[in-house]
């Protein structure tokens, strides 16, 4: 593939998705430790992680977050959490795990890119944060 046609191809990407810290990741223009990618979704390591275990499952479509979901997203979402148990089922992850949606500011949510966090590799605490 052309120089060109690489870099139209990652804009192309970076524009579906949004301009965000994730849409460069999807786009491929900044370096991420990825442990699965198919045509929906990406997962990867955190780089502030908060567990031992802590990966992000984030759409490759750009969808601000869980308020701007529509109906036709439901089974988006569902492959969201089908990969997340899928990728906590391979990596050994048997004493449980936490799965989570931010959504707004207030609702801790740094990047506007719908993502779900799957934290494991320590007794997580309840109420959280």
């Amino acid at each position: 593939m052309s120089e060109a046609k690489r870099e139209a191809k990652i804009e192309a990407k970076i524009e579906a998705a949004g301009d965000t810290i994730f849409s460069k990741i999807i786009a491929g223009t900044i370096p991420a430790r990825i442990v699965h990618d198919d045509d929906r979704c990406l997962v990867f390591h955190d780089v502030n992680p908060q567990a031992p275990v802590h990966l992000l499952v984030i759409p490759k479509r750009g969808i601000v977050n869980v308020a701007a979901l529509e109906a036709e997203d439901a089974s988006l979402v569902g492959h969201l959490v089908l990969v997340a148990a899928e990728v906590a089922r391979k990596l050994g992850i048997t004493a449980g795990y936490r799965l989570v949606f931010n959504c707004g500011r207030d609702g801790g949510q740094s990047v506007d890119h719908l993502h779900l966090h799957l934290l494991a590799g320590r007794p997580l605490t309840w109420p959280p944060g």
